[in-house]
């Protein structure tokens, strides 16, 4: 019996799988593989969101916020109308019964692994309030179905872990660098927010990845994001000291405007009656904003165009700031999806303009040109608030083509980068998934350490004495050198305390006395779901050498020894840093 070409292509495809999983340069394809589908599916999600808000306002593509007024005021109807249709989405996604797994948490917990349905939910979602005019950006979807698309080719040729975090990191960081043209911040996307790390091992596979993407951008005739900037200056140290303090300046506003999403968040969550039809009201709410200036529509790529052009007055600046500033967060907070990466270079522009105006009309001796302090005021927020110092160096190095200004960029970027560390700890990802319960503060890998628990490193060889037992019963049941310890139980078997045999052979001790004055830690248990880090912690702060693993009917499962648990976790560490260099992939005709 014949058999059809898709039979045929099928065990072809499955005859490459262990190719693709041991040769680096197969490797290296499959990302540019990634990063050409990432490439399409930004385009397309933009193309689907402008036309949104074409249908929607009316206006040309991508020039949503830089209309100077709403000349047809029922077309602000589309906030809320966009926000009955998010709530009816999120109303038949209601069966779901977890949130949608992103790139960040899916590298970090999850070793790359994402449900591709999570990715449709989270770029419909974004993409419709997006489109509707809500102020969130689309960057956010972007990363997350150039990852998604990652994953789920990684997934389908079984890459080991490591390979697939890669590649999810490729994804993510090329759709990014599709969406402006710019292949470096792309790359460096990847590596600083996607994957945590910088190794040789992933260098390659992540820009042929970024380069394919973007090349997918030009051939498709999309011109590449451009700021203009001053190309003759000269920058003295006056300017860098300057330009540090805006960037200290940034990460407080970043600082405060994440916390300020979150307690709106808070407040609103509160409000259980109107829980379903969040987007709605925040769809109303956010008409008189959009009514006083159409900057807060959308992430705002034309706005902060039109405000480098015009170079409006210092008051007016602050205004739209603080509008700015409103309609995200209650965008966000009023459940519209989306990020804040364009909205934090947007809000970053204005406070830079700001900076240069009040440095300028004060009576010290130095004189800013406002054009760069909008720059270095993008790239200060954007690292507080979504992280990647180099990510955003490179943006404003590939958007303005001026090797000049890095300087000061770099000196603001990383100083509001280690302020937001020091002072909060998160970006605006880690933090949103944080307040979800999760423990991450990077996209660094600590599945593996989740996946290691109590129950799969205890021993099950302990010695159990029942409560009743007397010291001289203790010695002719246990004799001294056998074990270490006892673990005690009552009648029942339930766990009583930890017995150490050496105590129990003190001279001081009556053999007629009873044995259960000398337990120790007999409210202390762990269950077998704890994972590693949790166990260490909790023998940190006991000084506790062993502890026993139980059920929750304290029946005795097992014990682990810190001695064992230390070095299990170093074991395991070791093989996942092997693994980031590169050291854990086989070598074709090795």
């Amino acid at each position: 019996m014949r058999r059809s070409w898709k039979s045929l292509l099928w065990l072809l495809a499955l005859r490459q799988r262990r190719f693709l999983r041991e040769s680096e340069a197969a490797f290296i394809l499959l990302a540019a593989l990634a990063g050409l589908s990432a490439g399409l599916a930004t385009n397309l999600q933009q193309w689907l969101a402008h036309g949104i808000q074409h249908l929607f306002y009316g206006v040309a593509m991508n020039r949503l916020s830089a209309l100077a007024s709403i000349h047809h005021p029922w077309r602000l109807l589309a906030l809320p109308i966009g926000g009955l249709l998010l709530a009816c989405l999120m109303r038949a996604l209601r069966h779901r019964k977890r949130a949608p797994i992103d790139v960040v948490e899916a590298n970090a917990l999850h070793g790359g692994r994402i449900p591709f349905s999570d990715n449709l939910v989270i770029a419909a979602q974004t993409i419709l309030s997006n489109g509707a005019g809500a102020s969130v950006g689309l960057e956010a979807t972007y990363a997350q179905m150039g990852g998604g698309i990652a994953s789920v080719l990684g997934q389908w040729l079984k890459l080991r872990r490591n390979d697939l975090r890669t590649l999810v990191g490729a994804g993510a960081g090329a759709a990014v660098g599709a969406a402006f043209g710019a292949p470096l911040t792309g790359a460096f996307y990847a590596f600083e927010i996607v994957i945590g790390n910088y190794t040789p091992a992933a260098v390659a596979p992540v820009m042929a990845a970024a380069l394919s993407a973007a090349f997918v951008t030009r051939a498709l005739g999309v011109s590449p994001y451009l700021i203009a900037t001053t190309a003759d200056r000269a920058l003295a140290l006056p300017d860098y000291l300057a330009y540090a303090a805006l960037g200290l300046i940034c990460a407080a506003i970043g600082i405060a405007i994440m916390r300020l999403v979150t307690f709106a968040e808070q407040r609103v969550q509160r409000w259980t009656a109107i829980l379903s039809w969040r987007p709605v009201i925040g769809g109303a709410l956010l008409i008189p904003l959009a009514w006083l200036s159409p900057q807060s529509l959308s992430a705002g790529h034309g706005a902060l165009h039109l405000d480098l052009l015009l170079r409006p007055a210092l008051s007016v600046l602050l205004v739209i700031l603080l509008i700015k500033i409103a309609a995200s967060v209650i965008s966000l907070s009023f459940g519209f999806r989306g990020g804040l990466f364009f909205a934090s270079l947007f809000l970053g522009s204005l406070i830079g303009q700001i900076f240069a105006g009040v440095i300028n009309d004060s009576p010290l001796a130095l004189s800013l040109n406002v054009y760069d302090a909008a720059l270095v005021g993008m790239a200060a927020l954007s690292v507080s608030i979504v992280g990647g110092p180099m990510t955003l160096a490179m943006l404003m190095l590939e958007t303005t083509h001026d090797f000049a200004l890095m300087g000061v960029v770099l000196t603001a970027a990383l100083l509001s980068s280690s302020v937001t560390r020091e002072a909060f700890g998160y970006s605006f990802s880690t933090w949103r998934l944080h307040l979800r319960g999760s423990t991450i503060r990077s996209p660094r890998d600590i599945g593996w350490a989740l996946t290691l628990t109590a129950g799969q490193i205890m021993r099950k060889d302990w010695v159990a004495v029942p409560d009743s037992m007397s010291v001289a019963a203790f010695r002719a049941h246990v004799p001294l050198g056998s074990t270490s310890k006892a673990i005690m139980v009552d009648a029942h078997g339930a766990y009583r305390g930890i017995i150490s045999t050496a105590s129990a052979y003190s001279p001081d001790l009556d053999g007629a006395a009873p044995i259960a004055p000398l337990a120790t830690l007999s409210n202390i248990t762990l269950a077998p779901d704890t994972d590693i880090q949790s166990l260490l912690s909790l023998f940190d702060r006991l000084s506790a050498d062993e502890i026993v693993v139980a059920d929750a009917a304290r029946n005795v499962l097992g014990i682990v020894t810190e001695k064992h648990a230390r070095r299990r976790y170093f074991e395991e560490f070791e093989a996942s840093q092997r693994e980031v260099f590169g050291e854990g992939r086989r070598v074709r005709g090795r």
